[in-house]
Formats: structure tokens, C-alpha cells, sequence
């Protein structure tokens, strides 16, 4: 069987499904889809905490779907921005485990993970899948996959 991880860019794919479908990502949908005759070694959801009761009980549905959640505080700037990606996190773990996995799949259109993703192609000869919105998908993080799956309505609330 193989072995799978999964790393989904909770922040990522909120964003993007909402501004190109106004519809919530399913991650349970998306769990069935991509461990189908898979045997999961890690699988992690990243997120933004803002400590409010709508948002824990969220990340109390990815648990129980079989994700590790891991956070990060939600920074605003003096100047209204904020601050809060993963970029550096999700990279970390996906080398951390990249050894005891056949296949990466990477939730997320963020083109900064295209290097990533190469890397564990050609270094460690893991085939990487990503799954993301098409119109809102870094073409470069599309390229780097070895299957890229487009989220369209059997992967929307």
C-alpha cells in the first residue's frame, strides 16, 4: 500500500475556494479522495488561531477527519496588515517526513511550494500531488506536481 502524507494551507484554501466558488473546502470529501487505498504516515492542517469558538470547532472536525493541527497566532501589524503564513512550517515538515512516504500531497496554490516539491522529486524520488483551486493555483505549483487535482464541486460544501 502506499504510504502518503498530507500538508494542507487551511489559510490557503479558505481563501482561494471562497473568492473563486463562495463554498467552503470539504475536507472530509478531500480525506477519501487522496488516502483512498493509501495508508496515511502524517497528515497536518495548518492554521491561523484567532481563538474564537466557530474557528476551534472547525479544528476540532479536522482532528476527528485524522489531521494534526498546528497553529499560529493571528498578528495584525500597526498598520492593519496581517501576518501569518506557514510557508516555513509546512516546508520543515515535509522534509521531516519525506523519508517514510511514497507520495506528498500538498493542499494549497501557493507557487513558493513549486521549489519544495521539486526538491522532493528529484532528491528523494516522492511523487508529490497538489490539490488546489486551478484559476487561483500558482502555474509553477502545477508544473512541479506530478498530479495536480483541480478543487471543483465534489471537493465543495
Amino acid at each position: 500500500m502506499e504510504r502518503v502524507a498530507i500538508f494542507a494551507d487551511v489559510q490557503n484554501i479558505y481563501y482561494t475556494t471562497r473568492e473563486r466558488y463562495q463554498k467552503h473546502f470539504d475536507y472530509t470529501a478531500f480525506w477519501r479522495h487522496a488516502t483512498a487505498n493509501r495508508q496515511v504516515v502524517a497528515a497536518f492542517a495548518y492554521a491561523i488561531d484567532r481563538g474564537d469558538s466557530k474557528q476551534q470547532g472547525f479544528q476540532n472536525i479536522l482532528k476527528t477527519i485524522g489531521f494534526t493541527v498546528k497553529l499560529k497566532p493571528y498578528i495584525q501589524r500597526r498598520d492593519g496588515s496581517a501576518k501569518g503564513d506557514w510557508d516555513v512550517g509546512i516546508t520543515i515538515d515535509v522534509l521531516d517526513v519525506v523519508r517514510q512516504v511514497d507520495r506528498v500531497v500538498l493542499v494549497s496554490g501557493d507557487g513558493d511550494f513549486a521549489i519544495l516539491l521539486r526538491k522532493v522529486k528529484q532528491d528523494f524520488g516522492v511523487a508529490c500531488d497538489v490539490y488546489g483551486v486551478r484559476s487561483l493555483t500558482a502555474p509553477t505549483l502545477i508544473d512541479a506536481a506530478d498530479n495536480f487535482v483541480a478543487i471543483a464541486e465534489a471537493l465543495l460544501l
